[in-house]
């Protein structure tokens, strides 16, 4: 007899199962999305054949589709497993890779399967398609679907929604059995509105060592030489924030916010980053009885001239009494900066000096924005936040890590975060720190407007 853990074994013609305890919740589940986060070798992987043979008897004859992030994940690790149920010990039918991965059930398969359902002139097929292959997730309909490693970066949201829309006549129900990897769409739109109570969406979490056939002394080998946040991820399946991630303190429930009409008379601020291929900049508004500051706008773009930044930058603004754009007012650029500064004024926005030249002051002063909920994005800019294809420049901002993955001083990729480096510049001047004197100051300076 094979060992007790094996998931499935064929014992006298009959299929015997071997749950183990995440495996046994997350086979009782209810909900229409079932959410398995578990750590590496749990079992997450070997129990979506499981899951989804049992899905496709419950729902009947029809299409279904079975989804990985990248073609070499589909290929070297889930259909192995898939092949090994439904060719090997059920003898359902047959894989095909060419010229569509699908597997089709066999008269006799289709028959043991529904029973007195089965009809003959509904093929039931699974199709298997990768993230990165839209077209290869598309089908007219489908019954349900299982997306394995659906955590992964390269798994996109706009692969996630393509998949809900095949599935949204039969309002099919999905597995998802990934490990946590990074706080992406499957964070926000699954793992978090499954805690915050979404009666549709059930989340099971288990540990590498739930699986029996995971040693526990390499579990514990691991734990003692590796970073906790990055253990808690790959061997608990827990979401934790990433060890470098620079604004750890962004929440998308505290500083994100749907977009508004915002009145003219508010201040206005622009926060600016120069280059000829990459100039971008942020706007901000100022609510006068509260001093929250809501970051409303954003721009990026290069390859054209400072007149023309500074006209699509005005696009929007509040106008004077003869019909002209109010320039906001705005900071941006480095100390070594000034003709950039100069010929955004020859072309109509004045754009002072960042009173501090420091990156990482700059980064403080962002962050005590975030820390003291003093600062809103509209969930419209997407180049901070992220988008279908896209994490964005928030969650991107980290710290380089070392051999043993832990943060270093160094930005990695500190010369790709342009939005960033735009609202760094003008939260030197928001967030400011007041001076006291000691003596009486003769002179006050200013710059621009606001």
């Amino acid at each position: 007899m094979k060992p007790k853990h094996d998931l499935t074994e064929v014992v006298s013609g009959k299929l015997r199962i071997n749950l183990h305890r995440g495996q046994w919740k997350a086979w009782q589940s209810q909900a229409r999305f079932v959410v398995v986060l578990a750590g590496t070798q749990g079992g997450k992987t070997s129990f979506g054949p499981l899951w989804f043979y049992r899905e496709i008897q419950r729902c009947g004859p029809g299409d279904y589709i079975v989804a990985t992030p990248t073609f070499p994940l589909l290929e070297l690790k889930l259909l192995p497993e898939f092949k090994r149920l439904f060719e090997r010990q059920l003898k359902l039918g047959k894989y095909v890779a060419s010229p569509t991965k699908k597997f089709v059930f066999s008269e006799a398969g289709a028959r043991r399967t529904f029973g007195d359902r089965y009809d003959p002139d509904v093929p039931t097929q699974i199709f298997f398609g990768h993230a990165q292959d839209p077209d290869s997730l598309e089908s007219a309909t489908a019954k349900a679907a299982w997306l394995d490693e659906a955590g992964q970066k390269k798994f996109k949201k706009g692969s996630h929604d393509a998949l809900l829309r095949r599935l949204a006549i039969h309002q099919g129900r999905i597995l998802y059995t990934t490990t946590p990897y990074y706080l992406g769409w499957l964070k926000k739109e699954l793992h978090d509105r499954a805690k915050k109570g979404d009666p549709d969406i059930e989340l099971i979490n288990f540990r590498s060592i739930d699986n029996p056939a995971f040693p526990r002394s390499e579990y514990e080998d691991r734990k003692a030489k590796m970073p906790a946040w990055k253990h808690a991820m790959f061997y608990d399946g827990v979401f934790t924030r990433p060890a470098g991630m620079i604004y750890d303190i962004f929440d998308w429930d505290s500083h994100v916010v749907e977009p508004f009409d915002i009145p003219d008379h508010w201040p206005r601020f622009a926060g600016l980053d120069f280059g000829g291929v990459n100039t971008a900049g942020v706007k901000i508004a100022q609510e006068p009885e509260t001093g929250m500051y809501y970051l409303y706008a954003e721009y990026h773009r290069g390859r054209v001239t400072a007149a023309t930044h500074v006209e699509n930058l005005l696009i929007g603004e509040p106008e004077d009494g003869e019909g002209q754009a109010i320039p906001p007012r705005a900071v941006g650029g480095a100390p070594s900066e000034d003709n950039w500064r100069l010929e955004f004024t020859k072309g109509g926005l004045f754009v002072e000096r960042p009173p501090i030249s420091d990156v990482e002051v700059g980064i403080d002063r962002v962050y005590g924005l975030l820390k003291r909920n003093a600062l809103k994005i509209f969930s419209t800019c997407t180049g901070l936040l992220g988008d279908d294809t896209n994490t964005g420049e928030i969650e991107r901002y980290s710290r380089a890590l070392d051999d043993q993955g832990e943060p270093t001083e160094a930005i990695e990729d500190k010369h790709s975060f342009h939005l960033l480096d735009g609202l760094r510049y003008i939260a030197s001047v928001l967030d400011e720190p007041e001076i006291e004197y000691d003596v009486p100051v003769s002179h006050s300076f200013g710059f621009g407007g606001g």
